[in-house]
């Protein structure tokens, strides 16, 4: 085949013969992108080779070709059209029929007129074809005998011919829609009319889109028929040719398979790695790799490590057969505490350390002492400074030991106390389930975030890190689908691919996977690397996940400012006064001793914690706050 245009290619293209390939010939650079504009390829070179696989029409340039003007049309536009002999009208029918009797050409002849025209008979509509059959007498004048429509709609006319035009000789057959004439190779450049657009006359221009691979082009590319370059069709010769289309493993996963899959790495993403395992090192350039699909169960598990200075983070994967027992959560503030309830499930716990009832900032909170325990039981409102309504915990003290008799139990159960949600106390979770959970069904009883301690390892991978650790953390919970793969020098190493993290781009290889005996040899838990463990916690995909907003802060040295400011009566040195004390921690009255000269004895003399004490009215400041407050603070060093 000669080389030809692209345009005249596609169209004279038969749509039922693609695919085919094509050699550029005479390749073209557009300066404004080397790679493409809005989507299509405006650069090709010479040699290149392009399968075509589609051709589409995008839209066909109307033109006048008498003036050159031209209109788009869309591809479904629904008018009809006729196409004629020639550029040229006639005056009357005797001139028509002249010009066709001169060019030997032999009736009927089909014809329009631009004009209507009216007989005895009926009216003609204009650009309404008509089938000149014959010329005879009739009634005495001489006429063109007429054929108005079609099949059994014919109506004969007896036109004479004076009959005044403007006339179009048209070529036979019936009006043609705008794809059957764009499909005709005889209509070609025919100049066509079409009753629907003000011109008489007018020319068809297609323009198409072309939808190719191209060799290492990873997408399909789109190349605009209009193009400045030659091809040529070397189909015939080209059984032999190979085109390599790489592919993202994003793309592999979205279609669905076939598995498994022998594929080679072209390329692998830039950026830190995201896991610190073994096999990541292997996937380079050139590396066989063989995707068995998508991995079972598709979720996954945040974990990190407790008590360790620095913190190691892992992926458990949803399948890991490992056993966990639960172990004792810590909970820094009561807010923590109210959002660690869960409906149904008892949470108690034990204070850490102690609380004074009079540090609170508000009248009627209990004071705790390290080692009381404690049972959630829900939120409520209390009334607080300035007499506001403000958030409270209700918690109920339990006895000092769980074995204790029922009476005793029954009658702590009337002694609720109050914690104001911003407490900072500390606590701890009393714990007696000694079971041993498998993943999911520790997952199934029991809501994230959960601190758990592996104590069987999972019996598939020897090499199993999590026995290894005092506490695991299990923060949350991944529904991100992952590509199971392996190496095809090492088929018994398979491993799982995130391919929205670690997207690599491969292509296809030849040959037939190697496929492992049983089961295929997953590696159920991954340690993330720090950098990504916190890129993965702030991605979109954890919005719905995040930690609750902090309580509110306590009161400070600003709002104990402004409430000294403003109380009436009060000097400016008892002010200052006031502000000045507020830096010092106030007194515990109820647990300093009664200071003596023998400071050998000093904490003989601190009475112990008595359980049951509650404040029956409000505590009121009163100006002999601050005096006590100052001779406590002188008799320290007394006692040092």
């Amino acid at each position: 085949m000669e080389p030809v245009s692209l345009q005249d290619f596609v169209c004279a293209l038969d749509p039922a013969s693609l695919p085919r390939v094509l050699r550029v010939c005479s390749g073209v650079y557009f300066q404004g992108s080397v790679y493409e504009i809005s989507g299509n390829e405006c650069s090709l070179s010479t040699g290149d080779l392009i399968k075509v696989t589609c051709v589409r029409l995008q839209k066909v340039v109307c033109e006048n070709p008498g003036t050159g003007q031209t209109m788009e049309l869309a591809p479904n536009f629904q008018g009809n059209f006729s196409p004629l002999t020639g550029p040229r009208s006639y005056a009357t029918l005797e001139e028509l029929v002249s010009a066709a009797t001169q060019s030997s050409k032999q009736l009927p002849i089909c014809f329009m007129s631009t004009h209507r025209i009216t007989t005895k008979a009926r009216v003609v509509p204009q650009e309404q074809p008509l089938k000149l059959e014959a010329v005879e007498m009739h009634l005495g004048t001489c006429c063109a005998c007429c054929v108005l429509g079609t099949g059994a709609q014919q109506v004969l006319l007896h036109l004479p011919l004076s009959q005044k035009g403007p006339f179009w000789e048209l070529q036979p057959g019936p009006p043609r829609t705008l794809l059957q004439v764009l499909q005709d190779p005889a209509l070609k450049d025919t100049i066509l009319t079409c009753p629907t657009l003000p011109w008489r006359s007018l020319t068809l221009m297609p323009q198409y889109e072309v939808e190719a691979i191209m060799h290492l082009r990873r997408t399909i590319v789109k190349i605009p028929s209009t193009l400045e370059v030659d091809v040529e069709d070397i189909t015939a010769s080209s059984q032999h040719i190979h085109f390599m289309q790489p592919l993202l493993l994003s793309e592999a996963l979205a279609r669905g398979g076939p598995f498994p899959l022998p594929t080679e790495i072209l390329e692998v993403p830039e950026g830190p790695p995201i896991f610190l395992s073994p096999w990541l090192s292997s996937l380079q350039k050139g590396q066989r790799l063989c995707i068995y699909g998508l991995a079972s169960p598709p979720w996954r598990f945040l974990a990190s490590t407790k008590g360790r200075k620095v913190p190691r983070h892992f992926m458990i994967s949803g399948a890991y057969q490992g056993k966990l027992r639960r172990r004792p959560r810590e909970f820094p503030t009561a807010y923590d505490l109210l959002g660690a309830l869960q409906p149904g499930q008892p949470l108690r716990v034990v204070a850490t350390k102690d609380c004074e009832g009079d540090g609170f900032e508000n009248p009627g909170f209990m004071s705790l002492a390290m080692g009381d325990r404690l049972e959630v039981l829900g939120s409520g409102q209390a009334l607080g400074v300035q007499e506001r309504d403000m958030d409270v915990l209700v918690c109920q003290r339990l006895s000092d030991q769980p074995g204790e008799g029922e009476e005793y139990e029954e009658a702590e159960d009337q002694e609720q106390i109050l914690l104001p949600l911003h407490l900072s106390g500390g606590f701890v979770e009393e714990l007696g389930d000694g079971r041993r959970y498998s993943l999911q069904d520790l997952i199934a009883q029991f809501s994230l975030p959960c601190e758990v301690k592996v104590v069987a390892k999972d019996a598939s991978h020897p090499a199993d890190p999590l026995p290894s650790f005092l506490g695991l953390r299990l923060e949350e919970k991944i529904m991100e689908p992952f590509l199971v793969v392996s190496l095809d020098s090492n088929p018994e190493m398979c491993f799982e691919v995130p391919p929205r993290w670690l997207d690599l781009t491969v292509v296809e290889a030849e040959g037939q996977p190697s496929q492992p005996a049983g089961p295929l040899p997953v590696v159920p838990v991954e340690e993330l690397t720090e950098a990504f463990y916190y890129h993965l916690r702030k991605s979109p995909a954890f919005e719905g996940q995040a930690p609750p907003p902090r309580p509110p802060k306590s009161k400070g040295l600003s709002g104990q400012k402004k409430q000294v400011s403003k109380a009436k009566g009060v000097k400016s040195s008892e002010a200052f006064q006031l502000q000045k004390s507020s830096l010092l921690p106030k007194p515990k009255r109820k647990t300093f001793p009664k200071v003596t000269k023998d400071s050998c004895n000093l904490y003989s003399e601190i009475p112990g914690h008595k359980k049951g004490l509650r404040l029956t009215k409000p505590i009121t400041q009163d100006t002999g706050d601050e005096h006590d407050y100052e001779e406590i603070l002188e008799q320290f060093p007394k006692t040092l």
